[in-house]
């Protein structure tokens, strides 16, 4: 069977909801499987995006009161927010063996600064019995209810990078890593707040490691398929021994692509009828542009130096019908401004301003700038 990049596009629009608006946050983040969250304001872009009814305050409220979701280091060490049902399948396939490696570092560097393993966990205890009497704090708020979080320690001694960091600043992500805590409180100040508040996380549900990782492929099969291998280990930041094996667990066939060989669910081979047309503003590190290694079929290779930084990073971009067309930018005075980089045609033209103008009435006057900033974007918002 071939698929040709028509009827790839065409998926991209109807499983990304982009096309297709969802009705709810958890039916969006499944939609991706998981959203971006490295930069807060990631997740509630890439939500609005994809809602018929956007704004900060449904995810606010799936967050911080309800709980459908939560925000976790899952996949390549970065940080997402997922739906809850789906902790148990980023833990045990991902985030555990991450926090192995992150605890190792740490009981390694701060050996070095004359504590040992047996230290840390006496800390680590404190801060577990610190948050069953307060419930939820902030780091700062631990750091006086456990002054040894406050504690510095030195890290590539001798090194240009060499720094200081903190004992809370290293371990209370690492606890979380392991299944311990959780950032679950409301941030201190506006919905594009990094400073989350901790809380003791609920053991996760019990998985085999094997089962985990067959069952994310299986996720983002679905979600993002056809894909390939080198797509899948890009995305998981596995081995390519555990890719092949979680998807030969799957079920997983081959399919002929128009740029080579591609994966799918067994049972997703129809065909996709292809959507209306449609316009998206997607912010950056939004995880439809990060769901694929291969990004030619979609984003042109000449675009990709304005609108992804040194480190792979992309920005805002702005979509019509499943191709990456252009970037946006929000001003300092709150005004959004948008360029094609290509001709684009009256009728997408039309579509992304109405979606520039939506976009900027749910913003409310908040301001928002990428953390991880990229060329055509700094130019736009200046």
């Amino acid at each position: 069977m071939r698929i040709s990049t028509a009827q790839r596009r065409a998926r991209l629009g109807v499983r990304h909801r982009l096309a297709r608006k969802a009705a709810s946050v958890e039916e969006a983040a499944w939609a991706v499987v998981a959203l971006h969250a490295t930069d807060p304001a990631t997740v509630f872009l890439s939500a609005g995006a994809r809602l018929t009814a956007p704004g900060p305050e449904p995810v606010e409220r799936a967050l911080y009161e309800e709980r459908t979701l939560t925000r976790m280091t899952g996949m390549r060490r970065t940080m997402f927010v997922v739906p809850a049902d789906l902790v148990p399948v980023v833990q045990h396939s991902s985030t555990r063996a991450i926090a192995v490696r992150e605890r190792r570092s740490l009981v390694k560097v701060l050996s070095e600064n004359g504590r040992d393993e047996a230290w840390l966990d006496d800390v680590a205890g404190s801060v577990l019995r610190s948050l069953a009497e307060v419930g939820e704090a902030t780091a700062s708020e631990l750091g006086g209810l456990e002054p040894r979080l406050r504690e510095q320690f030195r890290v590539a001694v001798g090194k240009p990078y060499e720094g200081t960091q903190s004992v809370g600043g290293r371990l209370l992500n690492v606890m979380a890593m392991e299944g311990r805590l959780v950032r679950r409180g409301r941030p201190a100040g506006t919905w594009i707040s990094g400073l989350h508040r901790w809380g003791v996380s609920p053991p996760p549900a019990e998985l085999a490691a094997h089962e985990a990782r067959a069952e994310l492929v299986r996720r983002w099969l679905a979600a993002f398929g056809p894909g390939t291998e080198a797509d899948l280990k890009w995305w998981t930041g596995w081995s390519l021994g555990q890719v092949r094996e979680a998807l030969a667990a799957t079920g997983a066939v081959e399919v002929e692509l128009a740029d080579g060989t591609g994966l799918v669910l067994a049972d997703d081979l129809g065909e996709v009828p292809d959507p209306e047309p449609w316009a998206a503003l997607l912010p950056a590190l939004d995880p439809t542009p990060m769901g694929w290694q291969a990004r030619d079929w979609y984003l042109p290779r000449a675009h990709r130096a304005e609108l992804f930084d040194r480190t792979g990073n992309v920005g805002p971009t702005v979509w019509w019908n499943g191709e990456v067309v252009g970037g946006w930018a929000q001003r300092p005075d709150g005004e959004l401004a948008w360029r094609p980089l290509t001709d684009v045609g009256a009728d997408a033209r039309a579509a992304i301003e109405a979606e520039v103008a939506g976009l900027a009435a749910w913003l409310g006057g908040i301001t928002v700038t990428p953390r991880f900033r990229t060329p055509l974007e700094r130019e736009l918002s200046s």
